[in-house]
């Protein structure tokens, strides 16, 4: 008689859950995402620019995905960015998706006028994500004044308002930026209409404690301008803390987090949007079917020719392979129990079939017997101790994993007479 399974609580402690001093959010508030990887991920230097039925391709999958908004592009750029940003603006309103679409642009009437355009000749009306340096070394290599900074905010938002168009004002470098500069800036855009603010990491240099205060601090600045407006965080993974300053903005009460499809994006990249869906998802923000994610990271890896490493996380060759022996024992141990819960969990802090992906047992230098009874049990080939001895003593004599099909010809090998 077997004894009764435990409750899932009950077999893994999580440490990540038991502070009481520190408080979390309410999980049960929507926290929103804003994809940038058709316009600030093709900043990286090494991506190729998507088609347009690339671009259209990735929209789609980022709807299935239950992914907010998306920035279209920066149309004032010149005529081709200017016609995929309403060519994806139209596509939105073709399929009647509930996806969002921003564009980005610099704080000049110029740029709001195309996002004017784009809204005009496609029938959606677009958030004008409007721009502008704000930290001191930015201020200083550019020769500008504060001055001019608050005149070419009030102008261009004041532009795209005028116009019908929401404004999510944006300071780049903002983690770097003096608080006074930021109040004065921040206050000017909400003061001329803007109804959302983001705060950006441009350069990757804050870190989750960096995060918490610049987020604090601004609440209390939105909080005495009297006006509802929402704040979004932008980071970047120069120093590859790009995830856990995601997180923290998310628990400092920031309304919605940008990402870009495997990180793409200018020098190191954005943080990942994946990875942003698979924490929400950990952390109990978000229930939905990711499992769209792979082939969501494989459309941007194709279009863009960015390839995914094998040990990427979520997305990677090997993010679920395991061939070392004690591990895809205990993994074994729980299929055989004919449990897929415990079988996701007993080797892996990501269950793989909430992405569409499976724990996979390999056979390789560093595995046991099991590896290799597994492996041909899976696929229905008779296991005989002349078999696993074979492969065995084939895997243990290599230097890396061997392929599935280098074990299919071992398995059907003649035995020694």
């Amino acid at each position: 008689m077997t004894s009764p399974k435990p409750r899932e609580s009950d077999l893994i402690y999580d440490w990540n859950l038991i502070d009481p001093t520190r408080e979390r959010p309410a999980q049960s508030r929507h926290i929103e995402l804003d994809d940038e990887t058709l316009r600030d991920g093709l900043q990286n230097p090494s991506v190729v620019t998507p088609s347009r039925a690339d671009k259209i391709r990735i929209l789609h999958l980022m709807e299935r995905l239950g992914i907010d908004a998306l920035d279209i592009g920066l149309p004032g750029a010149g005529p081709k960015h200017l016609e995929d940003a309403i060519a994806l603006a139209g596509e939105i309103v073709a399929h009647k998706m509930h996806i969002s679409a921003n564009c980005a642009g610099r704080t000049v009437e110029a740029d709001a006028a195309a996002m004017v355009e784009v809204t005009q000749k496609s029938g959606l009306t677009v958030e004008a994500a409007l721009f502008i340096g704000s930290s001191p070394i930015r201020q200083y290599a550019e020769n500008w004044t504060l001055d001019m900074m608050l005149e070419n905010t009030t102008r261009a938002v004041s532009f795209a308002v005028k116009h019908g168009l929401p404004v999510m004002y944006v300071t780049e470098d903002t983690t770097r930026a003096h608080p006074d500069t930021l109040r004065a800036l921040y206050g000017a855009a909400i003061d001329c209409g803007a109804t959302r603010i983001c705060l950006c990491d441009t350069v990757g240099h804050a870190t989750p404690d960096g995060v918490r205060r610049l987020v604090e601090f601004m609440k209390g600045v939105v909080e005495r301008t009297g006006v509802k407006v929402k704040i979004d965080w932008h980071g970047h993974k120069d120093r590859g803390l790009d995830i856990s300053n995601t997180m923290a903005a998310i628990e400092a009460g920031v309304n919605r987090v940008h990402g870009a499809a495997l990180g793409i994006g200018e020098r190191a990249g954005n943080t990942p949007m994946e990875l942003i869906l698979c924490n929400l998802f950990l952390y109990g923000y978000i229930r939905r079917d990711l499992t769209a994610i792979g082939e969501y990271c494989r459309a941007v890896s194709e279009a863009c020719h960015v390839p995914i490493p094998n040990n990427y996380p979520l997305v990677g060759k090997d993010a679920f392979e395991t061939g070392t022996g004690v591990h895809a024992a205990a993994v074994i141990k729980a299929l055989r129990k004919g449990d897929p819960w415990l079988a996701d969990r007993i080797y892996s802090g990501v269950p793989a079939s909430q992405f569409g992906r499976e724990q996979i047992i390999r056979v390789g230098p560093m595995s046991g017997r099991s590896n290799v009874i597994w492996w041909l049990e899976k696929r229905g080939i008779p296991v005989t101790d002349a078999t696993v001895d074979r492969i065995f003593q084939a895997a243990k004599a290599s230097d890396r994993m061997l392929e599935d099909v280098e074990v299919e010809k071992l398995a059907a090998a003649p035995a020694e007479r």
